[in-house]
């Protein structure tokens, strides 16, 4: 088996020939001048990445972006304090794609803006740091993807464990073969979340420009369980749990197990075994998945797990949330924010490490390969696409109730013409930040 030294695999990666093609694409920001960002939606995850863009002595945050008057505000005196500068402040992102120098944007709006942020901003010449999941559907993750291509420009995905020292040893661990061949991976999340409640149709409040924040997704009332951050229970602008907590647990398994595609069969059982309340995706979910291993004859297949119960405060093997790998001479076993532990026949303990995630690491990441200093995000948009692209199957096939048949060529479901229709969404008709290449209904 060919193994990279555990030293160099923690490094910065190496420089791939996908790598090369896009690094010759990319215009470098000079070592000695600081990177200038943009930040939309520096509210909840987005204010920390506010604060610590603000504290970094290589970058300026020259724009905050939200469409709430109040969290505008908010970050606005968070870069002031933070840097001494203070940023300028806007309602439209499109002021900040606008704006020649800015090289940058961090995108932490709701799921429903990030591929068409991300879309516009890359088509803009910017660089753009995106939250998870990078997409709201699948079909979306294709056009961020094509986006990153013509554009040459980069793009990473908020899944900042692919930048944490801890868990890449312990993937490079699996690499190395230490528990064998990976066959299965299962990812979990397991913790308890509170229930949102039941409302009815109301006003927005008045420091909140709604029409901007619905955006391109179709127009629906305002309610009061919407906002902030509650959105994510809702099909029109989030991807539930799965999509949240879970989709970095995801990311992590996929990692380990190896796999450079989708999968070919997806399956998922589950629906709202606890909650009673508006919230529309599952609170209970148990999803697999089928990859087919290229160059197989026989037709072996690797397995990927994602379990979920939102309403049991009760760890999986130790953990909240994380990931296990089952090889053919032994298993690790990795927590989202806790580090790892390896065992071998019998379930002696190998090794282990503990370690939290480290967000700066992933920043840190991106701003070197924009400055040329590293060959390789460590979370692109191919990456970033797989894992949504399990988050939304699992959810479809959840909503269908079938084994879905999936294409992982053409992205597209091919046994279940229900399961396939949400595999893109609708978008309201003439809105600016519709993506190009899909349909819009009003």
């Amino acid at each position: 088996m060919t193994t990279t030294p555990r030293r160099d695999f923690l490094k910065a990666a190496g420089m791939s020939a996908a790598a090369l093609s896009v690094a010759n694409q990319v215009t470098h920001a000079a070592a000695n001048e600081r990177i200038v960002v943009g930040v939309i939606g520096p509210g909840g995850m987005g204010t920390v990445h506010t604060r610590l863009l603000a504290a970094r002595q290589d970058v300026e945050v020259r724009y905050v972006c939200d469409v709430d008057q109040g969290r505008l505000a908010k970050a606005a005196e968070v870069v002031r304090a933070t840097s001494g500068r203070a940023p300028q402040v806007t309602t439209d992102l499109r002021k900040v794609l606008d704006d020649k120098r800015v090289d940058a944007v961090f995108i932490a709006t709701p799921d429903h803006w990030h591929a068409p942020a991300s879309i516009l901003a890359l088509d803009a010449g910017k660089h753009v740091y995106v939250e998870k999941p990078c997409c709201h559907n699948i079909r979306e993750g294709r056009l961020m993807a094509d986006a990153v291509k013509r554009s040459g420009k980069l793009l990473q995905v908020g899944t900042q464990s692919r930048s944490t020292d801890v868990v890449r040893e312990g993937i490079q661990r699996i690499r190395e073969g230490e528990i064998g061949e990976i066959l299965v991976a299962k990812a979990w999340n397991s913790q308890r979340r509170g229930s949102i409640g039941k409302t009815r149709p109301s006003n927005p409040p008045e420091n909140l420009d709604y029409d901007q924040w619905v955006g391109p997704a179709p127009m629906v009332p305002y309610r009061s369980n919407l906002l902030p951050a509650v959105w994510r229970w809702w099909h029109n602008f989030g991807c539930g749990d799965i999509g949240n907590d879970g989709v970095h647990d995801i990311d992590v398994a996929l990692w380990g197990l190896g796999v450079q595609t989708h999968p070919s069969t997806a399956t998922c059982l589950g629906g709202k075994y606890f909650f009673d309340d508006d919230q529309e995706f599952p609170d209970t979910q148990y999803a697999a998945f089928e990859y087919p291993l290229e160059g197989e004859p026989s037709g072996r297949k690797k397995q990927l797990i994602f379990e979920q119960r939102i309403w049991s405060p009760y760890p999986l093997e130790g953990y909240d949330n994380g990931a296990a790998f089952y090889g053919t001479a032994g298993v690790l076993i990795l927590g989202h924010t806790s580090g790892w532990r390896l065992y071998g026949p019998r379930m002696k303990l190998i090794a282990e490490r503990h370690g939290p995630v480290t967000l700066p690491a992933h920043h840190s990441n991106f701003f070197a390969c924009l400055r040329g200093e590293q060959a390789e995000l460590n979370a692109d948009i191919d990456v970033g696409h797989r894992a949504a692209t399990i988050v939304h199957l699992a959810n479809i096939a959840a909503r269908v109730g079938n084994v879905l048949h999936f294409d992982p060529a053409a992205e597209r479901i091919t046994n279940n013409a229900a399961g396939d229709a949400l595999v893109q969404r609708d978008y309201r008709a003439g809105h600016w930040a519709v993506p190009e290449g899909v349909s819009a209904s009003s």
